[in-house]
């Protein structure tokens, strides 16, 4: 994606509505050749003054319209100068800032791209001279790390309330913005959803998947759900789940891709991978047997997040807290459905492809998602039985 430093000049936010209109075709202009100005203007907007789609506009799955939740329309204006450490890659996410940054005649924002857990090392290092404002990190665990070093601030009620209350920190400290589910993906050629355990208890004893399902255990989503089945059913029930599953024959595979990509192929019948992989197959191979099934309440139907806190070293908390509020934006929240295939957190606005809608999902009751950071003692159960 084409990037450039210097700011925007000469238009206002309802002249760059108009302008982006007028542009409709702006980023097909820019493959084409097309000005810098046309290959950075890529939103779909609308002539009736509403923002439209951030990016292309477009869906694997075909055309999508926007479905629910509070336009950037309805936000406060950002205005000012905002430093963001970005956990989340550039790739995935330096449309949406690039967008906000072109929205806003006032606003000036400094992203920096790392990984979650060196930003959360940098901040801590740079401690009370940092320059970040705000952290947007991939999973819940390296904001709770900063919460629990008090490097942030409380988000306003009218941030947190725009997600439920087991997507967002307790203490409102920080807020998710986007997530993932854990799923089963299965083959259709070979079960029927109904076949599929809805107790994720009950799969070393499903005689069905002898041999026939697998696993990424090296994978860090997997040993986050390892670790909530040993916050969630203790030790000693999640030792034995990991036993009857070597015992059943599970099928080892480096990542969780691989292993949706084992079941759409018929190698295996099933298996445990987060949501978006089985979506990313079925984009590019619609007619894969392929699909996905939940278990209920359990460790196998934990919700994790990506997220965004305000840190104590922000020089204007409340720019910091209403770009986080434009991150659970409606057009923000189908940004993530289109781009990164995550579930939006805002109820209202649907995932993409073939997946219930957020408020269909039942994850378990009462978990903490930054005890999911706890992989230590995870590591070595799974050592333990040598899994590892």
């Amino acid at each position: 994606m084409h990037e450039r430093d210097r700011e925007p000049r000469g238009h206002s936010r309802r002249r760059f509505i108009a302008t982006t209109a007028a542009l409709g075709v702006g980023a097909l202009a820019g493959c084409t050749g097309g000005s810098d100005e046309e290959t950075e203007t890529t939103t779909e907007s609308s002539t009736n003054g509403s923002v439209g789609q951030i990016g292309s506009g477009r869906s694997p799955f075909g055309d999508r319209d926007i479905t629910g939740g509070v336009s950037v329309t309805e936000m406060p204006d950002l205005s000012g100068e905002l430093t963001l450490y970005s956990g989340r890659g550039q790739a995935l996410v330096g449309e949406l800032i690039t967008f906000f940054k072109e929205y806003y005649d006032d606003f000036t924002i400094r992203p920096r791209y790392n990984s979650a857990a060196e930003l959360v090392n940098q901040i801590q290092t740079e401690g009370q001279n940092s320059p970040a404002d705000v952290f947007f990190s991939v999973n819940a665990g390296s904001l709770g790390a900063l919460k629990d070093a008090g490097r942030t601030q409380d988000l306003p009620s009218e941030v947190l309330d725009l997600v439920r209350d087991e997507f967002h920190d307790p203490d409102g400290q920080w807020t998710g913005t986007s997530g993932r589910a854990r799923t089963v993906p299965f083959n259709t050629d070979q079960f029927d959803e109904s076949g599929i355990p809805d107790d994720i208890m009950a799969f070393p004893d499903t005689e069905a998947f002898r041999d026939n399902i697998g696993w990424a255990p090296t994978y860090s989503s997997f040993q986050a759900f390892i670790t909530a089945m040993r916050v969630l059913e203790g030790e000693d029930a999640t030792r034995e789940w990991l036993q009857g599953m070597q015992d059943l024959g599970v099928t080892e595979y480096n990542d969780e891709f691989l292993v949706s990509q084992a079941v759409a192929d018929g190698e295996i019948a099933a298996g445990f991978a987060n949501h978006y992989y089985i979506q990313r197959i079925l984009a590019g191979r619609p007619n894969a047997p392929l699909s996905t099934a939940f278990t209920a309440g359990d460790a196998g139907s934990i919700f994790n997040v990506a997220g965004a806190l305000v840190l104590d070293t922000a020089d204007d908390t409340e720019l910091a807290s209403n770009f986080v509020r434009h991150l659970l934006s409606a057009e923000a929240q189908d940004y993530f459905a289109r781009t990164t295939f995550e579930y939006p957190l805002v109820s209202g606005v649907d995932p993409i492809g073939e997946l219930p809608s957020i408020d269909e999902l039942s994850p378990p009751e009462g978990l903490d998602l930054t005890q999911l950071s706890d992989l230590e003692g995870t590591v070595e159960l799974l050592r333990e039985v040598g899994v590892l």
